[in-house]
């Protein structure tokens, strides 16, 4: 059974004219998980989302992806796009989030956040499996994985490896979540599909360097 945290509902409807970052220090609240793993939660962090996401949807190369699965190849649910450290990101607002997110987190992470990650999902077939941000060092080591949300609320879920009760946040317009301490290795996360009439939403996902 999936456990819902009603605190920790998105923002619905962004009416910003301006595509600003509004501060971490208020509205930011931390959720201790099991075994050292937790998830801090900030409701509209980022003002102006709608055309932030209007900006991303138009200009971001997105490509789609192929996996093999069940001795077949079917294409990945959800279109992508992966800036690598040194890469110059497609707003400046996202350079300017990545810096924050350093600051705030220096020390606690040790390091700076380098690259970003992007999937859109285009409606409510699009999503991803069970899983978690494991390849490189946070395979065996703590680490952060930071997600800015934009464009339609979907929700996403966590649960212990292995299964458990799971619980859910709903990410709307210009939300931000951050999974931390032991999170990807000890937690799967996971974008559900679903048959309500949802429309496209943007995810980008910032991490450190040796994390993907």
């Amino acid at each position: 059974m999936a456990m819902a945290l009603p605190a920790l509902q998105g923002s619905l409807l962004d009416t910003a004219d301006e595509i600003e970052l509004h501060g971490l220090d208020v509205r930011l609240t931390r959720t201790e998980l099991s075994r050292g793993a937790w998830v801090d939660y900030r409701p509209g962090w980022l003002g102006g989302a709608e055309q932030l996401f209007d900006a991303l949807h138009h200009d971001v190369p997105w490509y789609a992806e192929k996996r093999e699965m069940y001795e077949r190849v079917v294409d990945v649910p959800r279109l992508l796009k992966f800036y690598g450290e040194g890469e110059a990101l497609p707003h400046p607002v996202l350079t300017e989030a990545r810096d924050q997110l350093s600051t705030w987190y220096a020390a606690e992470l040790g390091e700076p956040f380098v690259s970003a990650g992007m999937c859109l999902y285009r409606d409510g077939r699009d999503s991803v499996a069970w899983h978690g941000d494991r390849i490189g060092r946070s395979k065996d080591q703590d680490t952060m994985v930071a997600i800015l949300s934009i464009g339609s609320a979907r929700s996403l879920m966590l649960r212990p490896r292995g299964g458990g009760e799971s619980l859910g946040f709903s990410l709307g317009h210009g939300d931000l979540v951050v999974m931390g301490g032991s999170c990807q290795r000890t937690w799967d996360h996971a974008i559900p599909k679903t048959n309500q009439p949802v429309g496209p939403r943007i995810s980008i996902q910032f991490r450190p360097r040796g994390v993907r």
